[in-house]
């Protein structure tokens, strides 16, 4: 049997003192609204799980592709300027952040002393250039000097050995007129003994002659003998008077002719001797001449102005490098930009005495930026030089920059610590470690200045 409920078990049942609120909406309303309401809740909600199936989907994909860190920071080689000399600063010429070029002067230091040294090794060198100059002038004259004393010794040996050969040519001919002389004196020498020897003969027959002539005066005086007798007897007188007379003179030019063949004989002796004293005066000419010879030939004298002037070519040379040092003293007075960048940091005040070393300006180069990206070791696998790099930089929110891994770090940042982790063989906490990978932008917008030290996110492309 079918129980029906009656209308009034249905009504709620209403407390006495409690209030009541207002009346409940219908179970279909209760339930989610009306159909189309429906529909169109179930449409959002599966288009947003669409979205993101989609989204999810391609982050998936990305980061599986990508490596990606946000333990990076825009970085740069900043030049720390520094002086090399200990000088006083006179001038500074750029503020902090202000743009400077390569080779632009930044600080001016005090260089009265450094270019009176200057002034000093100048004229140092000069003496010594003008010292180096005349011994290379020597040594040339020296040369020269030895070339024309050599000539001239040789011509003397050469003059020494001519006469020599002249004279023993004439001592030789004067050696046989010697000869030929002695000859002449001996032949009349003979001579003149042959006609001192016919002497006494016809002395002898003049004798005779002259008795023979005084008894036959005596004889014709008495008669006993002829006249004819006496002119014979005058005749035989006559005869040997002229014989003697003859003889005595023949003994006189013997005597002559002696006389003058000893004469020619010493003249001739005498030439000889006066050729053998020339033979001896050319053969000690020839000896001077030699001895100079050898003496200007000599290579110690050209070798010894040689040394001086290699000497002196030194003492320019340690000049010049004077020079050089007191020129290089100068120009660190003038402290210049080695790159193109802005002041980073300055430390020096006008009226400051510098030490050599001691930084004074920091330099942070204006274009060669890049990034440095510590990734985890176990991020390293896949990671090569040259692959693709997004780029967020956290001060410019949505706009992508593009780069390339230029090198990565050969050890991890802790390795490069001053107390590196010594890990023993015993127990030990593992840390994952980062390296360092350098990347490079790609063309960067010039509207968006990047700053060392900013922050940012990079994404390495390893797939």
């Amino acid at each position: 049997m079918e129980t029906t409920e009656s209308p009034a078990a249905t009504t709620p049942r209403v407390q006495p003192g409690v209030a009541q609120g207002p009346p409940l909406a219908p179970a279909d309303e209760r339930s989610g609204g009306s159909p189309v309401v429906r529909t169109i809740v179930i449409g959002v909600g599966a288009v947003a799980l669409l979205v993101a199936l989609i989204a999810g989907i391609r982050y998936l994909t990305y980061a599986t592709a990508h490596e990606t860190t946000d333990d990076a920071k825009v970085d740069a080689d900043q030049v720390q300027i520094t002086s090399k000399i200990g000088e006083r600063v006179a001038r500074i010429l750029v503020d902090t952040n202000q743009y400077v070029h390569k080779g632009q002067l930044l600080i001016q230091l005090d260089d009265q002393d450094e270019r009176t040294k200057l002034a000093s090794a100048i004229a140092s060198r000069n003496a010594y250039r003008a010292q180096a100059n005349a011994a290379r002038e020597t040594v040339v004259l020296t040369r020269e000097q030895q070339a024309a004393q050599d000539q001239q010794s040789q011509g003397a040996i050469q003059s020494a050995r001519a006469g020599i050969d002249t004279a023993g040519a004439q001592a030789q001919s004067a050696q046989h007129q010697v000869s030929v002389a002695d000859a002449s004196a001996a032949e009349a020498q003979a001579s003149l003994r042959a006609a001192q020897d016919a002497v006494p003969g016809a002395r002898q027959n003049l004798a005779k002659a002259q008795a023979d002539l005084r008894r036959t005066e005596s004889l014709v005086a008495t008669g006993d003998l002829s006249r004819a007798q006496l002119d014979a007897a005058q005749a035989a007188q006559k005869a040997a008077q002229s014989t003697y007379e003859q003889a005595t003179a023949d003994v006189a030019g013997a005597q002559a002719k002696l006389d003058s063949a000893e004469q020619a004989v010493a003249a001739e002796q005498s030439t000889a001797s006066g050729v053998q004293a020339q033979i001896a005066s050319n053969q000690g000419l020839l000896v001077t001449a030699q001895g100079k010879l050898a003496e200007s030939s000599a290579p110690s004298r050209v070798a010894a102005q040689e040394a001086n002037a290699s000497s002196a070519a030194a003492q320019e040379t340690t000049a010049d490098a004077q020079v050089r040092t007191a020129q290089d003293a100068v120009s660190y007075t003038q402290i210049r930009s080695p790159i193109d960048g802005y002041v980073g940091q300055k430390s020096v005040e006008i009226g400051q005495t510098v030490s050599p070393g001691e930084a004074l300006i920091t330099i942070v180069p204006s274009n060669d930026i890049y990034i440095t990206a510590n990734y985890k070791e176990t991020q390293m696998g896949r990671i090569r030089v040259g692959q693709p790099v997004d780029i967020n930089v956290d001060a410019y929110n949505g706009v992508k920059f593009d780069g390339y891994v230029d090198n990565i770090s050969p050890a991890s940042q802790n390795s490069f610590s001053l107390v590196p982790a010594q890990n023993a063989s015993g127990n030990f906490v593992k840390v994952t470690q980062r390296l360092p990978v350098r990347i490079r932008f790609k063309d960067p917008d010039p509207q968006y200045a990047l700053r060392p030290g900013m922050s940012v996110e990079t994404s390495i492309k390893v797939k």
